[in-house]
This record gives structure tokens, sequence and C-alpha cells, in this order.
């Protein structure tokens, strides 16, 4: 891990920051081609983009902040030290889903063509964030014995786990995500109907994440039953299920929406 990755004077730049910033270009750049590729007007796509990210920022830091309510009570400042870690991802695609929705009525752009065109640009960005958790030192694993383990010594990290070999599920999701995108950017150019990425995406990584808690080893990211099933697994389970339903209702039209 590495949290802190240069200064600039007196500025500190913490790699968390950093490699969000960079997912967010690599990002752009990856939906303006995609944008151009479908036919869509680029520059109202980019302009969707960033405002989704930056909604799907907040609403992955609130989702964080209620499942450690109790913390965030005691030292309510701490909500905004964001370049400290501490995001749940599935609040962002939550705040996102309505928020496009809304964007895209009011600017005339197809809905289900948009966010086919968006879905991919925002997994590598999520890639890019996981590999900042891996700096920073949060969303860390169960400890482990086998050879991929990696010690952390963060404070992030609990103290009973700090110093030994834990999973790290933070590259474990990277990776994950790096061949999702691949699956998604291949389905783009072969997909039957407008809606068919970005609901597949819906569907494909509630599963990665589902899988990917059970090595996760940060109690504080919630549980809904204790120690078996957590907050992830749960919105997880209801995302898949609402995403396969509009996937049938879509795929049954036998076309574009």
């Amino acid at each position: 891990m590495h949290p802190l990755l240069f200064r600039l004077g007196p500025v500190p730049i913490h790699t968390y920051g950093f490699l969000i910033a960079v997912g967010f270009l690599v990002a752009v750049f990856v939906i303006r081609r995609l944008a151009i590729r479908d036919g869509l007007d680029a520059e109202k796509v980019l302009d969707l983009t960033f405002w989704s990210l930056l909604v799907g920022f907040a609403g992955a830091r609130l989702l964080f902040v209620i499942t450690r309510a109790e913390f965030f009570v005691s030292d309510p400042l701490a909500i905004l030290k964001v370049w400290e870690g501490g995001l749940v991802f599935l609040g962002g695609p939550i705040a996102v889903f309505p928020f496009v929705l809304w964007y895209v009525r009011k600017h005339r752009i197809p809905v289900w063509k948009a966010m086919d065109v968006m879905i991919p640009g925002l997994v590598v960005a999520h890639m890019f964030g996981r590999f900042g958790c891996l700096m920073a030192g949060c969303c860390f694993g169960k400890p482990t014995e086998c050879r991929l383990g990696i010690r952390f010594e963060s404070e992030l990290v609990d103290k009973a786990f700090r110093g030994i070999p834990l999973h790290p599920t933070q590259l474990y999701e990277a990776t994950a995500l790096l061949v999702l995108f691949i699956g998604l950017y291949w389905l783009g150019k072969r997909k039957k109907f407008d809606g068919q990425v970005v609901l597949t995406y819906f569907m494909a990584y509630p599963v990665i994440r589902s899988v990917i808690e059970v090595f996760r080893g940060d109690e504080i990211r919630g549980f809904v039953v204790d120690g078996i099933i957590s907050t992830s697994q749960f919105i997880s389970a209801l995302v898949f299920a609402a995403a396969l339903a509009v996937f049938i209702r879509l795929h049954g039209k036998g076309g574009r929406s």
C-alpha cells in the first residue's frame, strides 16, 4: 500500500484520489469514443458522464456513511475526508440511475443507448478506484495463507488484521472489472437491443460483488444478517432481480426501445 503518492509543496497528493482522477479521465475517453461509434452527440453524453460521476461518487460516499453511522455521528467532519477512502460502490449506481433518467429525458437523449455507451467507461473508472483502495488500505480481505496475501499497516485496517497476510480483494475486484469491461465492450458491438449492455452490467456486477464479499474482512461495510449477508450482498440481490426483470421485458420486445 502507498497512501501518499507525493507532495506539491505543502499539499499532499493521495494515491487514492489520484487514481480516482485517472479513472475519470480514462472513462471520459472511452465514453466519448463509444458515443461517436453509436451515433450519439458526444458532448451531451460527456456532460451527462461528468455529472453522473459526481452524483455516483456522492451516492457511494453516502452509503458508506450510512453503514458507519455511529462513527460519523461522533466525527461529522470525517465525512469530507474522501481521500482516506471509504465508498460503498453500489451506492453510486443507485444514485446515478434516477439522475440519468431525468437528464436524458430533459435533453432528449435516447436513454438506453446512452447508458449502454456510458457503462463500460464507468466500469473502467471503478477499476481504477479499486486500485486506489489497495493503495489506501481500505476494502481489505480476510486473513489468508495463500501466496497472494498482502500485509497492510493502514489505520483503515482493523488492528487484529494489521501486519498479517490478507486476501487482496481490491485486486480480485479490479481484475474482475477488467474482464467485465472487455465483455461489455465486445457486447456493445453485437447487442440485439438498446439497454442490453447496461442491463448485463447490472446483472454481472452484483454477482461479482457478492462473490468478492465472501473474502472481504472489513466488518465496517455493514451486514443485513450479521456475519452472513452483507449490506452489499443484499443490495446486489435486489439490483440483479430488477435488472433481470427489465432485461426480459426489453428482450421480449424483440427490438430497440
